[in-house]
């Protein structure tokens, strides 16, 4: 392992949240190709079955987790902790986020087909999604947060199975497209 992985994933451990690239390359007094890099090299050691610890990567920064494998174990030592389970709405919302993000509410409702009001509040309650504004949109977008990733067992949310077909599918971008037309002044 190079210095500036050993030095980044120590400053991943003791961080209670994800960091950005940005942080680490201003911490370590590099580029941000270098921790790129640095990143990938860490990924490549850590996430393997024989690690107990993993580099979790998404859209607020990277950050460590706990093997995805040893769940049963970790879920034994905090069984009080744990939330009730995701109803079905909440799953369908997030799956369309984690497979469609970033994305607004309106363009969940058109796909879900109902009001999205309160899955939305309860998944950012959870720590699941993270709500931004988009300037271009003109209104908040949500994405998957670090959480959800260590939630469904993922380091990246490119490892969801048809995640290519399903992010790019042309009938749900015209679908969305004609939710932005009809939003459009005339």
């Amino acid at each position: 392992m190079t210095e500036l992985s050993a030095k980044i994933e120590a400053i991943l451990f003791v961080s209670t949240k994800p960091v950005s690239a940005k942080f680490l390359a201003t911490a370590c007094s590099c580029q941000i190709d270098e921790v790129s890099i640095a990143i990938d090299e860490l990924v490549s050691i850590r996430n393997v079955d024989t690690s107990g610890i993993h580099v979790v990567v998404g859209h607020e920064g990277v950050s460590l987790a706990t093997n995805p494998a040893f769940a049963s174990v970790i879920e034994n030592l905090s069984k009080e902790d744990i939330e009730p389970e995701l109803t079905r709405p909440s799953l369908e919302t997030l799956t369309i986020i984690a497979y469609r993000g970033p994305i607004t509410k309106p363009e969940i409702e058109a796909i879900r087909g109902i009001n999205c009001t309160l899955i939305l509040r309860n998944l950012l309650m959870r720590g699941l999604i993270d709500e931004a504004e988009d300037t271009v949109k003109l209104q908040p977008t949500y994405t998957l947060t670090n959480d959800a990733l260590r939630y469904l067992g993922l380091h990246n949310v490119t490892e969801l199975s048809d995640y290519a077909e399903l992010h790019g599918n042309t009938k749900i971008d015209s679908l969305l497209a004609t939710l932005t037309d009809e939003s459009s002044p005339l």
